[in-house]
């Protein structure tokens, strides 16, 4: 079994060995590995400054992804209860081939070509040893509970990020005979707000935005096209990032012969789909001022393989070291994005939006998603069905999250609500 996480000052340049082999496991086994392993990168990222945890949940989501990935051959999104039941059998009596008797580390340097290697000599199971005799392996159940847990906050991270609406460790837990104990990580409950922009907040985010292309455009284009992209047809950041088996084209975008109408094709999301969304006529002439700035036509045509995000700095290290045109992965746009929220931030500070300020410093990447889908419903009236559909939601339930979502919004529509309407109108 092959390690996938490296050290945290190494996990993100990425490592060729490790991204091939999630490359032929997405395109031969599991059509969005690719897509959940990013996001385990990210959530492994959160924990970087504790080496110990950052030690602790690699190791477990190693085990994890590799026994969904090469044993079962779904993806993690498919898990269910009974799922999870099979994966906490397979850790009590894990193949013998798979338990070593000594710590190793994960990730060896191969001096020869001066690259960081996964170690062939590492298991994912740590047997006993008892006078230099090999003991039976047992996993006690504080492990066992420390393991359910560790893969129930990653759950829990993914149905925060949207990439999921179910929890099958916290299922596995509250039907086990554990279930007395407690358990982290929830979808959104009722008395919480789906995080998104207010429509000032974001009117100084689209504006930052356009202000920075005009001050440095060569940098900035790139990022107003972005922003305007995840906002307009609001997508998860690793929907338009590069990863291994899959590198986003402006043939994405696509025109119906029929009909006309512009659509932004999104080949591989959450659980392997596929979907297409709706381009408004303003995204779409946002997308040719883009391409004009990239010295390219207008429009795209149907075999148009330019990058959509590329480069501006050849890469120094990586798979795409040398490279100008490669894409972006997730962690680079992340960063545009967060520059741009911040200079956002300070110029609603500088206005005297204080408040305003404090709260779009608080807000992530994530938030333009529920920006668009927010202001799309209660703004501009979209029918719930349309969003849902253009959302890559499973369920009409979470899309309706997003309807009425401020608290001051439904206050200010009850607070002249009558108990008995026929005996008011009476009266007057």
């Amino acid at each position: 079994m092959l390690p996938l996480f490296d050290a945290p000052q190494y996990l993100e340049e990425g490592n060729s060995v490790v991204n091939q082999h999630i490359a032929d496991i997405t395109l031969n086994k599991v059509p969005d590995a690719a897509f959940i392993y990013e996001y385990a990168m990210d959530w492994l990222l959160e924990s970087r400054f504790n080496d110990n945890n950052y030690k602790t949940y690699r190791s477990e989501l190693t085990t994890f992804l590799q026994w969904c990935f090469e044993v079962e051959e779904m993806s993690p999104l498919e898990l269910n209860r009974r799922g999870m039941n099979r994966y906490v059998e397979y850790c009590l009596a894990p193949p013998k081939p798979l338990i070593a008797y000594r710590n190793v580390a994960q990730f060896t340097l191969n001096k020869e070509w001066g690259e960081r290697q996964p170690n062939p000599q590492w298991r994912p199971f740590l047997g006993k040893k008892i006078e230099g005799i090999e003991q039976p392996y047992r996993l006690s159940d504080n492990a066992l509970t420390t393991k359910i847990a560790i893969l129930s906050s990653f759950y829990g991270y993914l149905i925060n990020e949207e990439v999921t609406e179910r929890n099958p460790a916290v299922m596995w837990m509250r039907h086990s005979r554990f279930g007395s104990r407690p358990m982290v990580a929830s979808p959104l409950g009722e008395d919480e707000e789906v995080r998104a922009f207010s429509d000032l907040q974001w009117s100084y985010v689209m504006s930052t935005a356009q202000l920075l292309a005009e001050q440095e455009p060569e940098r900035h284009h790139r990022t107003l096209f972005l922003v305007s992209l995840m906002y307009g047809c609001y997508l998860r950041i690793s929907e338009v990032a590069a990863r291994p088996g899959f590198s986003p084209v402006m043939s994405q975008f696509r025109r119906d012969n029929h009909t006309g109408i512009w659509s932004f094709h999104i080949p591989i999301s959450k659980g392997g789909q596929r979907r297409t969304v709706a381009v408004s006529n303003a995204l779409l002439t946002a997308l040719q001022h883009y391409r004009e700035t990239l010295n390219l036509s207008p429009l795209p045509a149907p075999n148009d393989a330019t990058p959509l995000f590329v480069r501006h700095k050849a890469a120094g290290r990586g798979r795409d070291q040398g490279l100008l045109n490669a894409n972006l992965g997730i962690r680079q746009l992340r960063d545009l994005l967060n520059e741009l929220i911040s200079a956002a931030a300070n110029k609603a500070a500088e206005d005297g939006f204080k408040q305003d300020a404090l709260e779009m410093r608080s807000l992530t990447v994530h938030s333009i998603r529920h920006t668009g889908i927010t202001h799309d419903i209660n703004l501009n009236g979209r029918p719930l069905s349309h969003v849902q559909a253009d959302a890559g939601h499973d369920s009409i339930n979470t899309t309706s999250q997003y309807l009425h979502t401020s608290k001051t919004e439904r206050h200010e529509s009850a607070v002249n609500k009558q108990l008995d309407s026929l005996r008011v109108n009476n009266k007057s």
